[in-house]
């Protein structure tokens, strides 16, 4: 495959992506869950078959839980209700005003967190966020400090910011839209899953430019081509790159569609995260280093 030979149709797309992306989060925003504002999480069962969305939202309304967002469990014929921060005196008058309605309701989990406390979280994640991207970054320059010749060690390293930012930044990007469109909310679960998704798409990249490494090693000629050499190395690691991804994603979409609705857009974060970490790793980080070799001309004609 020639896919350095086509790298600007593949950086068109990401580029695209990207800026589709960034679009959704300023025109939508991201809506933070109670893990980060403060909130109830409410979890209940209903004893049996589970009522109509439209019958449950009416007895929350006349519960006094108007703006309680719920979600419908199917696998425990349960559902989940984020709502403010509520005292244990209104979680106990919400519940038996509720059992006027569902005889066999069972309370089966409550949670509330303050805002202080989600301040804090919210801190702690972007600090998390912050050091895994410079212990990343700096792992890159100093594992390939010894490649020099024809691009400079540090350039791996700010090639690989790019793809995380890659990574990261689409699916979050969905994650706004979706917000929008169904009220999905970001949460120290999403934090986790963009976490995983850059470690995993990280490992990748590093293989694709380790075998780049181990050819600049054997090429003993000064007069080569680069993005030949790059082309070689990157279809040389292609397929070990895509079956390795397909085991988790083929797991993550069991998970997803199989799996509790309480993690449904924690696992698709990082199934769209681990795709796109995949394809940034062959047809992002290996382009960006061709285009970034500006000494391609000395190397080919020394």
């Amino acid at each position: 495959m020639n896919i350095i030979g086509h790298k600007y149709t593949y950086l068109t797309f990401s580029g695209a992506l990207i800026v589709v992306s960034i679009a959704a989060i300023a025109v939508f925003g991201l809506k933070l869950g109670i893990d980060f504002t403060g909130g109830t999480l409410w979890q209940i069962g209903f004893g049996g078959e589970a009522p109509a969305a439209a019958d449950l939202r009416a007895s929350l309304d006349k519960a006094g839980l108007k703006d309680a967002a719920v979600v419908f469990e199917a696998e425990s014929s349960g559902a989940l209700i984020k709502s403010k921060e509520m005292s244990e005196a209104d979680h106990v008058g919400y519940f038996n005003e509720l059992r006027k309605g569902f005889p066999k309701l069972e309370d089966l989990r409550f949670e509330s967190i303050g805002p202080t406390v989600g301040g804090e979280l919210k801190r702690r994640a972007i600090w998390a966020f912050i050091f895994v991207v410079l212990g990343i970054s700096s792992y890159i320059a100093f594992v390939f400090r010894k490649v020099s010749r024809p691009v400079s060690s540090w350039k791996y390293g700010i090639i690989t910011l790019a793809t995380l930012f890659h990574n990261a930044v689409i699916p979050t990007g969905l994650l706004a839209l979706l917000g929008n469109l169904t009220g999905a909310e970001v949460d120290t679960n999403f934090v986790v899953a963009i976490l995983v998704v850059m470690g995993f798409s990280v490992h990748d990249t590093i293989v694709v430019f380790d075998r780049i490494r181990e050819n600049l090693r054997l090429e003993r000629s000064f007069r080569f081509d680069f993005s030949s050499l790059v082309n070689k190395s990157v279809n040389e690691t292609i397929a070990r790159s895509i079956n390795t991804s397909l085991t988790l994603v083929f797991m993550l979409l069991a998970l997803y569609l199989l799996g509790s609705a309480n993690l449904s857009y924690f696992v698709l974060v990082i199934l769209v995260g681990t795709v796109f970490g995949t394809y940034s790793s062959i047809f992002v980080a290996s382009p960006l280093l061709t285009l970034w070799n500006k000494n391609d001309y000395n190397v080919n004609n020394r």
